[in-house]
């Protein structure tokens, strides 16, 4: 979860505005050293300027690159050391355009207008900035401003580009889809009609030629309509895409029919012929050749240091299990060689070139981002796929930056919920797809990004265009698989008289305080603080027992003092949310992987936090004060949920679920059920209380490895009188890639602030191989705070619905002060 400061606020619509950006002004700089570039400028065009803070010749580097993303040259010296400051520390973010044909007199520089977009409530300070720094900073109200490229790019977003994008998205490819039947020499399973037509379509766009989305010949050669780039080489086709079906449609099966294809000669009729080694290596040849003279010119092929016909998966490590089982269950034996390049893994480059499929993680990449040596970047994959997706949905994050230096012919990106958080979560995808211009920052906050944020309709009908270009999309409701119905249950709990006493104390006293930092505009500066608020009173409505006993004490006596620069209050703070899977860090906003709190009381990463105080401004990124690596607390390492078993009374939540899996007990004894938490020390406090009403049961949190998970899945999957009926589960542990169809029942503890992770781990339950049909129940406690963070589910589930489908307002990615006032009922 993450708090956007909005001071002046009274009204939804007003704190949307102020968390956006506005063009400030704009300055006109020098492109320079284009005599050490490939890249060119071939007339009036957008560029896009991309921060390069490791550069070492000048950490205020801003390099300029091409539609084409090819480095054209650097903004110079003088006004990058200006830029590069406020770009880091968030206060500005910058677009460029060269506004004419460079001069054929001046080889080694190009003029660029560089505009300037902040937030209203910083215009003041970017002016200063640079006014402070002898920059010419040209205002709206300016002469310059009136006559310049940024007046005219201003009106040309309003009509032109929108043409441009219903152009394409009338001239999408249209064709009847076909199918692909799997060779039965690999693939041993029937696969689904939606699964085939799903090969066909992957299938397709990895052989196809035609021109990229907003690319169309002339006379002349090939331009870019969006950017008005011009190139007289065609432009590579796009060869990859979102495969985006829902959750447990057989994404992974599918998947494998494609790369057993590789190993095929494909007819239009959908027929596929084994090929033997030799003539697969004659096709391979004839594929990389070349048709020079034609204006359909096949662009050459990933030629591959090594197998050019690997595939690569990148995937969180409990989806391991599922792929392995693909393979093992659907292919026959020996036909498709895998490995696991995780953990102890070889180092040989040509040990990897013996398998089809090399299996490995997002970590894994991540970990390796600083070397040059590892066998993975010295291959020219045929063909990278991201499981899982959207774990990339940072694209500041190592494991982002990891996969997208990734060599590969064909990229896939595999997930049924591409949208999270916001339509920004799409710009990650983007950059590894490699989709020119949307892969660069710049080029999507401009065309993309910011019309969505003030609320301009054509921005989502721009979005929804680039997903229909990139996209297949089936849901179970339209794949027609036959799949048994889901069935979402609320089940409304009365607290006991002690909890309701415990929670109307504190929610009052909580009001007062949130509504004291509301009337201050200081939501930001006790962020932490509100945080931990929401948290204890979620808390309650589950148990009692999930606070800290030393911070339940304070509870009573509402001591809800601000803990900034009180580093003991600080450790009892991070210790009260160290439990919780449900915090986001608020740069890279995804849960913290290792949780620290500032002197100034806010919560970060451990990485994302030292990266942000290593930048020219070492301050908070939150509330800006001054900050160094002594200012940072994280909880002791050897910190485990505190869980005192004996004389624990079930809360209200635990008694409830106990009813209910004794009456599904009753009339089914082998019914299997998962019991979905985001706390972990919930999971552990229902294990006594289950097993003392007869029920076996198992354990899967965030705290085993691979492995563990693995075996606990395969366990909870054996049928048998004697086998276990109950899943306790952490949420995030557990809701991606993992295959639970043993069970028909699912129970989620609390609701949780993004709907897309309670969807996920559903459809783990829901998807193809249940031949049951499968009840959720969602536990609420009444009057309180899960009746409200409902409500903010359905704003998330709008947005995402609408990406795919129909047009709708503005969408927030974070939860404002309109969201806490509704959480906090003021």
């Amino acid at each position: 979860m993450s708090l956007e400061d909005d001071d002046q606020s009274q009204s939804q619509s007003q704190s949307s505005q102020d968390s956006e950006t506005y063009m400030v002004g704009f300055i006109i700089a020098n492109i320079v050293g284009l005599q050490y570039y490939s890249g060119r400028i071939s007339g009036r065009e957008m560029v896009g300027l991309v921060r390069e803070p490791l550069n070492q010749y000048d950490p205020n580097a801003i390099k300029v690159v091409n539609t084409r993303t090819h480095q054209v040259g650097h903004i110079e010296k003088k006004v990058a050391s200006v830029l590069a400051p406020l770009i880091d520390s968030n206060f500005i973010h910058v677009e460029g355009i060269v506004p004419k044909q460079p001069n054929k007199g001046v080889r080694f520089k190009i003029p660029c207008h560089v505009h300037v977009f902040a937030k209203i409530d910083n215009f003041e300070v970017v002016k200063f900035a640079f006014l402070d720094n002898g920059l010419c900073l040209f205002v709206e109200n300016s002469v310059m401003f009136s006559g310049s490229e940024a007046n005219v790019v201003k009106e040309r977003k309003k009509t032109d580009l929108d043409e441009v994008f219903k152009l394409v998205d009338q001239n999408l490819s249209q064709s009847v889809v076909g199918e692909i039947e799997p060779p039965k020499d690999f693939i041993l399973a029937d696969l689904f009609a939606h699964q085939k037509q799903g090969l066909y379509w992957l299938y397709r766009r990895e052989n196809s030629d035609e021109l990229p989305p907003f690319w169309m010949e002339n006379d002349k050669g090939f331009v870019n309509v969006l950017t008005r780039y011009e190139s007289d080489k065609r432009p590579d086709p796009l060869r990859g895409g979102i495969f985006a079906d829902d959750m447990g449609l057989g994404k992974t099966l599918t998947l494998l029919s494609l790369i057993a294809l590789d190993k095929c000669k494909v007819f239009d009729d959908g027929r596929c012929e084994v090929m033997e080694a030799e003539n697969e290596e004659s096709v391979m040849k004839s594929r990389k050749r070349s048709r020079k003279g034609s204006k359909k010119e096949k662009t050459e092929e990933c030629t591959g240091r090594v197998g050019s016909k690997m595939t690569l998966v990148v995937c969180p490590p409990s989806v391991f299990s599922t792929w392995i089982t693909q393979l093992t269950e659907h292919t026959k034996r020996g036909k498709l060689k895998a490995y696991m390049y995780y953990g102890d893994r070889t180092q040989d480059v040509f040990e990897l070139q013996k398998y089809d499929l090399v299996l490995t993680t997002y970590s894994t990449l991540g970990s390796e981002l600083g070397s040059s040596t590892d066998p993975i970047k010295k291959i020219d994959w045929w063909r990278v796929i991201l499981d899982e997706a959207h774990i990339i949905k940072n694209h500041r994050a190592k494991q982002s930056n990891a996969v997208n230096k990734l060599n590969a012919r064909n990229r896939w990106v595999v997930t049924g919920t591409p949208i999270q958080n916001g339509s920004m979560d799409l710009f990650s995808l983007m950059a590894f797809l490699r989709f020119d211009p949307f892969s660069t920052k710049s080029y999507w906050d401009s065309l993309v990004q910011r019309p969505i944020a003030q609320g301009n309709a054509n921005g989502l009908s721009r979005l929804q265009t680039l997903m229909a270009t990139l996209s297949l999309r089936r849901t179970k409701e339209k794949a027609e698989i036959g799949l048994p119905p889901k069935t979402i249950h609320t089940c409304h709990v009365e607290l006991s008289v002690d909890e309701r006493k415990l929670y109307d104390e504190m929610e009052t006293e909580a009001k007062n305080f949130v509504a004291k930092y509301i009337a201050k505009g200081s939501v930001i500066n006790n962020y932490s603080t509100v945080l931990s608020i929401i948290l204890r009173l979620r808390q309650i409505c589950t148990h009692t027992e999930l606070v800290p006993s030393d911070v339940r004490s304070s509870l009573l006596s509402h001591n809800f003092e601000d803990a900034s620069n009180k580093p003991e209050l600080l450790k009892k703070l991070v210790l009260l949310l160290q439990d919780s899977e449900d915090i986001d860090c608020p740069i890279c906003l995804s849960p913290p992987s290792k949780i620290i709190i500032t002197s100034c009381a806010h919560i970060f990463c451990e990485s994302c936090i030292i990266r942000a105080i290593k930048s020219s401004i070492s301050a908070c990124p939150l509330c800006r004060r001054g900050l160094t690596e002594s200012d940072l607390y994280s909880p002791p390492p050897e910190y485990a949920p505190e869980v005192d078993k004996s004389g624990c009374k079930p809360s209200s939540k635990a008694s409830a679920l106990l009813k209910l899996l004794e009456a599904s007990r009753t009339e089914n004894p082998s019914v299997k059920s998962v019991v979905f938490s985001q706390f972990r020390k919930l999971l552990l406090l229902l294990e006594q209380p289950l097993k003392e009403a007869g029920f076996k049961t198992l354990r899967l949190d965030g705290a085993m490895n691979a492995k563990k998970r693995a075996d606990v899945i395969k366990e909870f999957g054996e049928s048998g009188a004697e086998g276990p009926t109950v899943l306790l589960a952490s949420l995030k542990a557990s809701g991606t890639g993992i295959n639970l169809t043993a069970a028909s029942t699912v129970y989620l503890m609390e609701p949780w602030w993004n709907p897309a992770v309670e969807e996920q781990a559903m459809d783990r339950v829901h998807r193809i191989g249940q031949n049951k049909a499968v009840k959720v129940v969602k536990m609420i406690a009444k009057d309180s705070i899960d009746e409200r963070v409902l409500l903010l589910q359905e704003k998330k589930q709008k947005l995402a619905k609408e990406a795919f489908h129909n047009k709708g307002k503005d969408e927030k990615r974070e939860i404002d002060l309109a969201d806490l006032r509704t959480l906090m009922s003021l």
